[in-house]
């Protein structure tokens, strides 16, 4: 692995090789050190890993929160991002996250918990594929703490499109 991965590449491993394989007990129990130390194996760096299970550990957090307190945003809102947000999330990416929602695969409160992660990212910019890794992982802990059937059918349809190669254009 390359010296400056990030903790999206982190996560991306993880997703791919524990979460999307059904073998989440290993990433739900990563105070246990089996899970560091295959990270640390294939070449991340202790710091990219701590920062990637704290990020993990946060989203469950987020979900926690939102099931005891559900939001109160309207589906009709429409959404203004500050100046940060835009920094770090270009036109298509905010695009494709209005796209997801008018499309009623995610609703407001999935979309706040995806920026919200995706800001979380040190990175100073996500280009399209990396907001759909982070939205990918946000359903995939809903559907974990919810398990409706109906996320499982999204979290595929998203996942579809991060592996598809072909364009694809929003209108």
């Amino acid at each position: 692995m390359k010296q400056d991965e990030s903790i999206l590449d982190v996560l991306m491993y993880l997703f791919e090789n524990y979460i999307e394989n059904d073998d989440d007990d290993a990433i739900l129990d990563h105070s246990s050190v089996g899970i560091r130390q295959e990270l640390s194996h294939v070449g991340f760096g202790d710091g990219e890993i701590n920062k990637a299970l704290n990020w993990l550990d946060d989203l469950g957090e987020l979900t926690d929160n939102l099931i005891e307190t559900p939001s109160k945003i309207s589906p009709h809102a429409m959404r203004l991002y500050s100046a940060d947000e835009m920094a770090k999330l270009p036109v298509e990416a905010q695009g494709f996250l209005l796209f997801m929602e008018q499309l009623e695969v995610i609703n407001p409160d999935v979309r706040e918990k995806v920026i919200e992660r995706c800001m979380a990212l040190e990175s100073e910019e996500l280009n399209l594929d990396e907001l759909k890794w982070v939205l990918l992982m946000v359903l995939f802990n809903d559907s974990e703490q919810t398990e409706n059937a109906e996320k499982t059918n999204e979290m595929i349809w998203v996942e579809s499109l991060l592996y598809d190669e072909t364009e694809m254009t929003l209108h």
